[in-house]
């Protein structure tokens, strides 16, 4: 199993079946990060964390602090596809795999939008 992501013409394994997608919020600047694994079922995301709270931002009832993170499990259905924008005026998503993070622009044009997390195939 294998992730992968896509902008129009353009698509890019990530050569794992689990991602971290992070982030900064454009107003609080509080890091966010969301962990998809994929499943037979679709994307699931297995963890949710969030640096602090503020601007509509608080972590959900159920939440555990741990390392710097409020930590938990969102309740979704596994999704088909992921959809990410990239306005230009915030910095880039991050795209983390096995521990490495990188820029999203290391793996497509900073003007590729929206693009799309999905499983390969």
């Amino acid at each position: 199993m294998s992730l992968c992501l896509a902008a129009g013409a353009l698509t890019v394994a990530l050569g794992s079946g689990e991602v971290t997608l992070r982030w900064r919020h454009s107003v609080q600047k509080t890091l966010w990060e969301e962990v998809w694994r994929e499943t037979p079922d679709g994307l699931v995301m297995a963890e949710a964390r969030i640096e602090g709270s503020g601007a509509g931002m608080d972590p959900p009832e159920g939440s555990r602090l741990s390392d710097g993170f409020w930590r938990w499990t969102p309740k979704l259905p596994p999704q088909r596809d992921i959809i990410m924008r990239r306005s230009g005026a915030t910095a880039d998503w991050q795209i983390c795999v096995a521990g490495q993070c990188r820029a999203m622009s290391e793996y497509l044009p900073a003007e590729a939008d929206p693009v799309t997390l999905k499983a390969c195939g």
